[in-house]
């Protein structure tokens, strides 16, 4: 029977069509690290006071420092308090002035806000501040709660309504909750939509990487995921000038309102996978999608070549018990589940402590986006040439190695710890790529997005984690740094237990993804008869 590799190699695998699709499927990942903005560029503790203008009832011609000084109680250094003021009283100001306030209490008016760096953020909209300062860390965490649940939801249900469905669904999920984002009236509106964004954006991106992946040949076949992950670094360029541009956070949720819902727009013309549909017996609609694509690649298909896919082709349908049924698949999700969680709690618990590193937000942010667009363009190009077992072992190793480095400064050495988080970062962004290339090749695709989905809930986990891990920095800042990089050490030894598979055809069964790891591809294969001819 003839292969779904040997019919993109006819129709062409990595034409025309394979370009335009995978410029659709990746370039909304620009706009996917946008949807941190609101709860990464925040001042925890912006300057403050309790509002305390109920006292301009006794006297209106106060002037500002009088009012405070009446109103407030002062700290140890001398500074009013930013929690607390003297309980209102309805007295004449002379009296006030006289005797004197004593007794305090909470600010339950609100607060005045001053020498802010933004003009409005959730800490500020929402008063996200003293014995509500937690809540802003609870945002974080719904947020990579909702990440994990995505990847779980959408990675299984990929199997039985399509990749294209499972596709589409969370960019209109985006579009919605962005601007109920934006219109939240308090946190907990604001917490839910986000949490739901977060869902959204956990399925988009593990379901567009597959759907793009199943349309690519062998030898550009990293470069759906590594793409996609380079576009997510020029995002966070974009965040960060977007940021800095408007300070606004409810405007910059409106701004990526109108970016996906472009995306939306012309999503409905990505076309399904062609694999996935052989796969499930629907086989006209399968070869209709590849004539198509040979029209758009101004190929040729021989005669009698989709006939025997349709006579012959056999219907995969795939559960999660055939991943848990298999011992050297269990192996390889195992392992694989734990290098992404490895790499992402590296990763986010960086991201997160951006605004720690006592150097300008805004640049710390540019800089770890621009550098991590070199490193995708590289790993296609690695990748390639020592292939996914050495590069994932490498990022791992390497990633944590310069962490730990980092930690041989003092604290106050901003500058060179900076460099060396965002070298970093670099690394584990890189080990990222790989994971989601390395994944899709490892399982069959009959649970091929079953398998993304769950070892996306390792890489999610991680990212649920990482504010509680930050946490830690309380007791030293070294902390969380020597937590994720020494789980990257221990990730990079199991990876040894891998098997190569670079320019090997995807797996269309169970039996192919447990057996075909030593099997060489078509061609090599040309190569070894050509060789023999020779002789």
């Amino acid at each position: 029977m003839v292969d779904f590799g040997e019919i993109l190699k006819t129709i062409g695998d990595f034409g025309v069509f394979q370009k335009v699709v995978l410029l659709a499927l990746t370039l909304p990942n620009i706009l996917l690290p946008i949807f941190f903005s609101s709860f990464i560029f925040i001042q925890s503790d912006p300057e403050r006071h309790c509002n305390t203008d109920w006292i301009l009832q006794a006297d209106s011609n106060l002037t500002t420092d009088e009012q405070l000084n009446l109103t407030l109680p002062r700290e140890e250094d001398g500074t009013f308090s930013r929690c607390q003021m003297f309980v209102p009283v309805d007295w004449d100001i002379g009296d006030i002035r006289e005797y004197g306030l004593n007794e305090t209490t909470g600010c339950h008016n609100g607060w005045v806000y001053g020498n802010s760096l933004y003009e409005a953020t959730i800490v500020t909209d929402f008063d996200l501040v003293c014995e509500r300062s937690k809540l802003a860390e609870v945002v974080q965490t719904v947020f990579m709660g909702g990440l994990l649940v995505g990847s779980f939801l959408f990675g299984p249900t990929a199997e039985s309504y399509g990749r294209r469905r499972t596709t589409q669904l969370p960019i209109v999920i985006m579009l919605i909750t962005a601007i109920v984002s934006g219109l939240s009236p308090n946190v907990y509106v604001y917490i839910v939509a986000q949490f739901l964004i977060a869902v959204a954006l956990g399925g988009y991106r593990i379901n567009s990487t597959v759907l793009a992946t199943e349309w690519i040949g062998i030898s550009r076949r990293s470069f759906a995921s590594c793409m996609g992950q380079m576009f997510a670094a020029v995002g966070q360029c974009v965040m960060a000038g977007l940021v800095y541009v408007i300070r606004d956070w409810r405007k910059a949720q409106y701004v990526i309102a109108g970016g996906q819902a472009l995306v939306v727009l012309y999503s409905w013309w990505i076309p399904e996978s062609a694999r996935w549909l052989l796969g499930q017996g629907r086989t006209e609609e399968a070869n209709k999608l590849i004539h198509k694509v040979a029209a758009i690649n101004k190929k040729k298909i021989p005669d009698n070549m989709l006939d025997e896919v349709t006579e012959k082709q056999e219907v995969q349908r795939g559960r999660i018990k055939d991943i848990f049924t298999s011992t050297v698949l269990m192996k390889y999700l195992f392992i694989i589940s734990i290098a992404w969680f490895s790499l992402n709690l590296g990763y986010f618990c960086l991201i997160l402590s951006v605004g720690k590193l006592r150097l300008d937000i805004f640049l710390v942010q540019f800089l770890f986006g621009i550098t991590e667009a070199p490193a995708h363009l590289v790993c296609i190009w690695v990748l390639e040439l020592i292939g996914r077992k050495r590069s994932l072992i490498m990022t791992l190793v390497a990633g944590s190695s310069v962490c730990l480095v980092a930690l041989a400064f003092p604290q106050d050495s901003a500058v060179v710890i900076t460099a060396l988080f965002t070298i970093g970062k670099f690394f584990f962004n890189w080990g990222g790529s790989v994971c989601m290339v390395y994944i899709q090749e490892l399982f069959p695709t009959s649970i091929r997005q079953t398998a993304v989905g769950i070892g996306s809930i390792g890489q999610r986990a991680a990212g649920l984690l990482c504010p509680w891990l930050n946490l830690l920095s309380v007791y030293h800042w070294s902390v969380p740094v020597a937590v994720f990089s020494s789980l990257n050490m221990i990730s990079g030894v199991l990876a040894l237990l891998l098997p190569e598979t670079t320019r090997l055809e995807l797996p269309d069964s169970t039996n192919n993804a447990e057996g075909n790891r030593k099997m060489p591809t078509s061609d090599s294969n040309m190569v070894d008869s050509r060789k023999s001819t020779r002789l």
